[in-house]
């Protein structure tokens, strides 16, 4: 991932500093859980341990040298492993193993981890978005469908429903890192032909993985699984980019984001004020929804394993973990940032002219005994002059004599707190979410 996206914490993650680092200590529980029943001698296990390299940025390269040689990557870091730790004892790292014994726990354990600083962001933006759902419950603005003005909400709604989706993706992680927590020490295609079973038992103790199942690979629906929890996350903070980018623009002018001293908004026009970090968000998903694409391309492999998925993974599985990991962020602070500005909202609504009110006008028509078809024409009638002509909707009722029903009929249906008296439901309903 490039360094514009990228987050030092969860980079930490997925750095060839931390991932050989994974290794090694995957190889040196092993080389103990093997001593443990008497294979390897104690002291040789011991050593390994005492003698185990620093792994830091000239260990990679040492093992990204030895890999020239070798055209393997694991082949070449048990390489570097074993020459450091020096013989006998050395000779006994990988014991046992196969090269996806190794990377395959590695894979997990760093998903884990990813999906722990993904859980811990989607609880920051719950935070945020539940403050602002509470604090906006009474701020009325006009719903559209369609891009065009329905009926009245409240802005407190929206974000309400955009909080409750966040906990859903914030569930969809948690069911992910359950999946992903796994590990398999089993050899190859996975029948420990030559390693005891006790063995992945150990190395998954002290990871805090789960010992699974698996041919030589664990079963890759597993980081699929991963992969489409860092989509929805992406797919949901595009909801609410979307969202704002159209509340942002000119016309429309409810919103804005925040816009720091110094900042330009354009090259060459100097009054611009775009909505950047939506726009960042809304591209960024396209792209965890495509390696998620390319996650399920990887579930299918050959017999009990190939490496078409390999190659896939050492890109998509950091990059959607860091991309999904920014959005979150960057969303918590475009909402922390947010100008919110109720007036415009009202000033929006009132534009149409009162025919947001059009439904209940033609409910009361119809408890006045007209059927349906005819209260519909009638509304629709003195709606359309209304927009045509600029004028009030309610007046061009109050002089239609098809209107036969009581003014106070039409004083409740243009009533604007009854027709969002209900509108707080859903930021009631953020009393169950918990984001800890």
């Amino acid at each position: 991932m490039i360094a514009r996206y990228t987050m030092p914490e969860m980079a930490a993650v997925f750095s060839d500093v931390a991932r050989f680092e994974r290794y090694l200590e995957i190889e040196l529980l092993a080389t103990e859980a093997h001593a443990a029943l008497g294979v390897v001698p104690g002291a040789d296990a011991a050593a390994c341990r005492n003698r185990a390299p620093v792994v830091d940025d000239h260990f990679v390269q040492a093992v990204s040298e030895r890999e020239a040689i070798t055209d393997h990557d694991v082949a070449a870091f048990v390489d570097v492993v074993q020459d450091r730790i020096g013989a006998p004892a050395g000779a006994w790292i990988h014991y046992g193993l196969t090269s996806s014994d190794v990377v395959d726990t590695a894979w997990c354990w760093m998903m884990r981890d990813a999906c722990d600083l993904l859980i811990a962001a989607t609880g920051e933006l719950l935070r945020t978005l539940v403050g602002m759902a509470h604090e906006h419950r009474d701020t009325v603005m006009i719903g559209r469908t369609h891009g065009i003005h329905a009926e009245p909400t409240t802005f407190g709604a929206k974000v309400a429903l955009w909080a409750l989706q966040v906990e859903r993706d914030r569930h969809r992680l948690i069911d992910a890192r359950r999946t992903v927590a796994v590990c398999k020490l089993s050899g190859a295609v996975g029948t420990y032909s030559n390693i005891d079973p006790s063995i992945e038992q150990h190395v998954a103790a002290a990871l805090e993985l789960h010992p699974v199942p698996a041919t030589q690979v664990i079963a890759r629906d597993r980081h699929a699984q991963f992969l489409y929890a860092c989509a929805a996350v992406g797919t949901t903070m595009e909801l609410i980019a979307v969202e704002l980018r159209h509340l942002q623009r000119t016309e429309v002018g409810e919103v804005q984001e925040g816009f720091k001293p110094g900042q330009k908004g354009s090259s060459a026009m100097p009054h611009k004020r775009n909505p950047i970090a939506a726009e960042t968000i809304s591209g960024l998903s396209r792209v965890l929804r495509g390696n998620l694409q390319a996650g399920l391309q990887d579930v299918a492999l050959w017999h009990e394993r190939d490496i078409s998925h390999s190659s896939v993974e050492r890109v998509v599985l950091p990059d959607s973990a860091l991309l999904a990991y920014y959005v979150l962020r960057r969303m918590n602070r475009l909402l922390q940032g947010l100008q919110v500005f109720p007036q415009r909202m009202l000033a929006n609504l009132w534009a149409s002219h009162g025919l947001v009110f059009s439904q209940p006008v033609l409910l009361g028509l119809v408890q006045a005994g007209l059927t349906r078809d005819e209260a519909y024409r009638v509304v629709q009638e003195n709606a359309t002059r209304a927009w045509d002509e600029g004028r009030s909707f309610r007046e061009l009722l109050d002089d239609d004599p098809r209107v036969t029903v009581a003014e106070s009929v039409l004083d409740e249906a243009f009533d604007l707190a009854r027709a969002v008296r209900h509108a707080g439901r859903g930021v009631d309903a953020l009393d169950t979410v918990h984001s800890g």
